[in-house]
């Protein structure tokens, strides 16, 4: 596995990213992993890894990049820990990771061992919105997208990104937990209903007996094996279907 932590122009300013392929590839389609709240650290790369051992370059940019470099200890977070990474989560909105996505679009379209216009996002918690803005903003590079108990997806606001359903060409996979005040009732009947006006290919599942951030191992109390397997075989068998790869 290739591995490296590079920086993409944005503006003037650069955005810190980590890149990962597998070694003696040639041209790749490009996963983009849009961290969750807490940010960037050990084990989103180990995601990363494991998304690339089935063939495919992934992109993890720190969305956080304005505020410096932060990194937390997850499995040891308390309410001092919480309070931080809850502020740094407002401090970008879907405005601005828009612009962070047109920056990392234009990057990837810029390499010569990335396949152009067949990328897939992923991610989780915070991200479920990114991932949409980016698969309806750039619909003729996304042709996936994987969303992991997604907050902001659907709401009441102008820019809520289930409203860009309408331009989105990619095939879609949003997971939820059964029990989670993150997202409110309304949420999947709103994203199923923008999903069916638009015509899109997709799936909505809720896992029982799950809470939120139960795809993630190092969730103590959260992370739930059965269910994290079973997003992940999902997962991989949509990138399988839309990039190719291994399922």
């Amino acid at each position: 596995m290739i591995e490296s932590d590079i920086a993409i122009p944005r503006d003037g300013a650069t955005i810190p990213a980590f890149f990962c392929k597998p070694e003696g590839a040639g041209r790749l389609p490009c996963v983009v992993m849009y961290m969750d709240a807490p940010g960037i650290r050990e084990e989103l790369r180990d995601f990363a890894s494991r998304i690339a051992g089935h063939g495919y370059a992934v992109l993890l940019p720190d969305l956080y990049w304005k505020l410096g470099r932060l990194r937390f200890d997850v499995p040891n977070r308390d309410a001092a820990m919480l309070k931080v990474f809850l502020s740094a989560m407002t401090t970008i909105d879907n405005a601005s990771v828009a612009a962070d996505t047109r920056a990392l679009v234009e990057w990837m379209r810029g390499r010569d061992d990335l396949q152009h216009g067949r990328s897939a996002a992923i991610g989780w918690c915070m991200s479920g919105q990114y991932v949409l803005g980016a698969v309806g903003h750039h619909p003729d590079e996304f042709v996936a997208g994987a969303t992991l108990y997604g907050v902001g997806m659907a709401t009441d606001a102008p820019d809520s990104p289930h409203r860009l359903a309408g331009t989105v060409k990619a095939e879609l996979y949003c997971a939820f937990a059964e029990t989670d005040h993150t997202v409110p009732d309304t949420v999947v009947p709103t994203l199923r209903t923008a999903f069916v006006a638009a015509r899109l290919k997709y799936e909505i599942e809720t896992f029982p007996g799950t809470v939120h951030g139960f795809q993630f191992p190092k969730r103590r109390g959260d992370y739930h094996a059965d269910a994290a397997e079973a997003a992940w075989t999902k997962i991989f068998a949509l990138y399988a279907r839309k990039l190719g790869g291994t399922h």
